[in-house]
């Protein structure tokens, strides 16, 4: 996993460039954003387990089917497992937040985990609605302002939305 920094060096080592001027003020911003970055995946992670708990709930109201006998998440170990890799999820966006990079969440999360559900007979498709409300709990946190670094999260909030938006193409 390389973070922005080691990401935009690493680059410029291999064609044997110095920094350009648009990398430096990338970076540049990366610094300004940060305090806001650090207070969004704080926010994150203080309320992951009710992020992946109402999203579940939510999954299970709109999909009911899944926590019936015969369904995906009928059974408590089954539950489990669900529940299990929602938190899993959330963790590795927050690690792609807080790096400012995808790369952790996709070499460590997201491949081949469409393959593993399909194996296992998880509908992908389900999986992906239970991102999905995760995202939307997730963004609403970070745009509550109460606690907060003052300054427009726009950017950061579109970030952590595409995180989301991958991990959910990934399983579909």
């Amino acid at each position: 996993m390389l973070d922005a920094f080691a990401k935009v060096v690493a680059q410029a080592d291999a064609r044997g460039e110095f920094l350009s001027n648009t990398q430096l003020d990338a970076l540049s911003a990366i610094v300004k954003e940060g305090s806001k970055r650090l207070d969004v995946v704080n926010k994150i992670n203080s309320k992951a387990s009710v992020i992946v708990t109402n999203a579940a709930r939510a999954l299970f109201a709109e999909q009911p089917q899944l926590i019936q006998p015969g369904g995906n998440a009928y059974t408590q170990r089954r539950m489990a497992a669900c529940l299990r890799d929602m938190e899993i999820v959330l963790r590795y966006v927050s690690y792609a937040m807080i790096a400012g990079d995808s790369s952790v969440l996709d070499d460590r999360c997201l491949n081949g985990l469409r393959e593993t559900y399909v194996a296992l007979g998880v509908p992908g498709s389900s999986v992906a609605v239970g991102i999905k409300n995760m995202k939307d709990a997730s963004i609403a946190l970070a745009n509550d302002s109460t606690g907060l670094t003052i300054g427009d999260c726009s950017s950061l909030i579109a970030e952590l939305g595409g995180y989301f938006d991958r991990a959910a193409a990934a399983v579909v």
